[in-house]
């Protein structure tokens, strides 16, 4: 089924496609508030004020996901989600046979303290997940969204006959062999696993693929990005809280990690955060227990922790930044190679990214002309995968006949300045600035790709904004510092910083820099 534009990127840096999703409220004030939240992240949206219009409406249209409240009056959440996933009595309701139901689309349930039993229900009966209406946090109503969203595209793609079991793990070379030798190892345990490498080179599928291979299989998988909230939201996040821990909390909130109890919780960007978080997180590692914000007590929780990040933790231990004890807590770390240290995998990786592109936008690919692969491999792609499969939705919408063509790239793949690739020149000796140098070109041409949109920028990098600021501290790059993020919310466009007259303290620059 082809996929109409792109509304942006995931939390993990991906270019999303805009996705339709069908939001079933009886409730005006929430059924308006939800669809303006879900329209400003981008979404196609379908409403529906109760159950037997969701139904028609799901008789007539496929969507990409559906949120739906359990209590309505009239036709109900729970018979709603029987007649879309099974078509119970569906034939009943005005004639509709439900040939077109969406059996297959992933539900969110939403619900009230009072019918949380209905929504455990509901998940046996097919629903993807729920959540309590008072208690919506929107990072995570976001996250189990993307969640869902992406699990709906892979089975998309695998039923295209695009990928296989391992989804996204593609790569013949030696040094990705090992990552997948050592992952059929670890995954059947219990272990915790630390998975390193630079921003951009997949982490998170690793992540991922150990969690398809364990036991845990058939549980959540939960993910947080610890870069992206404040540090008390990440705390709340993953901790949860009591009633009355601080202005505002109304009533109790599960953590995700409890949230998450007999699966997987996943922690990316874990080196950016602080020591009071870390604190906490090493009783969660260590005892298997929780303390919510504003609870005297712990509450004991069996999860199995995989995190990742770009940071050299080992030199943040050193500077005091990150706790030694909870290094030591992650049994196996995995390094996950750049793609310039496997550059056999390149031609594949891009052959995979350029079909699924061309299968969510609706277009006819048969491949790469010989330039357009050699103007590929000369590149020394410093954002890595990730930054190859953006290169490939652009090729996508901008090819004009059904094979790649040179001129169809990306002018920083071509360019003769960004080509220089690292180690693509047998012969030629080591150059020690060469990784630095690859990183001050990644930073400027994303500056560039996005007019100096540093939050644009910073997500095609698969960095967080405060990170880039402090690259471009870092290489003086102070051309971009008077462009502003002027579509932030108010109050945040204004935090860009003049330069200092002194140097950066160290190569990673100050503030928690993360390191290429």
């Amino acid at each position: 089924m082809a996929r109409p534009g792109i509304i942006g990127r995931t939390r993990t840096g991906e270019l999303m496609p805009t996705a339709s999703i069908l939001l079933v409220d009886d409730d005006l004030e929430h059924r308006t508030a939800f669809g303006l939240i879900f329209k400003d992240w981008g979404f196609e949206l379908a409403l529906a004020k109760d159950g037997l219009e969701a139904v028609r409406l799901a008789s007539r249209k496929r969507f990409d996901m559906i949120v739906m409240d359990v209590k309505m009056d009239g036709l109900n959440g729970l018979q709603a989600l029987a007649f879309i996933k099974h078509n119970e009595r569906a034939e009943a309701i005005s004639g509709l046979k439900g040939e077109s139901m969406n059996r297959q689309t992933p539900v969110l349930m939403l619900t009230g303290y009072g019918t949380v039993g209905d929504a455990v229900k509901a998940m046996k009966d097919g629903a993807y997940d729920f959540l309590i209406k008072s208690e919506i946090d929107y990072n995570v109503l976001r996250v189990k969204i993307e969640n869902a969203l992406e699990h709906f595209r892979l089975r998309e793609a695998k039923e295209a006959g695009l990928i296989g079991e391992q989804n996204l793990i593609i790569g013949q070379s030696q040094a990705f062999a090992r990552i997948c030798e050592l992952v059929e190892r670890i995954a059947p345990t219990l272990a915790n696993v630390l998975i390193t490498g630079e921003s951009g080179v997949g982490k998170e599928v690793i992540a991922r693929l150990i969690w398809s291979k364990s036991q845990r299989a058939n549980q959540v998988f939960a993910t947080c990005n610890c870069s992206a909230m404040s540090k008390d939201t990440v705390e709340d996040t993953l901790f949860g809280h009591r009633k009355g821990a601080f202005t505002g909390a109304v009533a109790d909130r599960q953590g995700l990690i409890k949230s998450a109890e007999g699966g997987t919780v996943f922690l990316d960007e874990i080196g950016e955060t602080t020591s009071q978080f870390q604190t906490k997180l090493l009783r969660a590692l260590q005892e298997g227990e929780i303390q919510p914000l504003g609870s005297d007590q712990c509450e004991k929780v069996d999860v199995r922790f995989l995190a990742a990040t770009n940071v050299d933790l080992e030199r943040e231990i050193e500077a005091g930044n990150f706790r030694e004890d909870i290094f030591h807590r992650f049994t196996f770390k995995i390094r996950v190679p750049s793609l310039r240290e496997r550059p056999e995998d390149l031609p594949e990786l891009a052959d995979y990214f350029l079909k699924r592109c061309a299968l969510r936008n609706g277009r006819e690919v048969t491949g790469f002309s010989p330039g357009a692969l050699a103007a590929l491999e000369r590149y020394s792609w410093p954002g890595n995968v990730r930054e190859l499969q953006n290169a490939m939705e652009y090729v996508v919408v901008m090819m004009t006949s059904d094979q790649v063509a040179e001129s169809d790239l990306p002018e920083f793949v071509t360019s003769t300045g960004a080509s220089r690739g690292l180690g693509r020149q047998p012969g030629a000796p080591f150059q020690p600035q060469a990784l630095k140098d690859l990183e001050r070109t990644a930073v400027i041409n994303a500056l560039e790709f996005t007019s100096g949109i540093k939050k644009k920028a910073a997500e095609l990098l698969g960095i967080t904004r405060k990170t880039l600021l402090d690259k471009i501290k870092l290489y003086k790059l102070t051309q971009f510092l008077v462009v502003k993020d002027s579509h932030l919310p108010e109050g945040e466009e204004g935090d860009d910083f003049e330069p200092d007259e002194e140097e950066p303290k160290g190569e990673g620059g100050d503030g928690g820099v993360a390191r290429a």
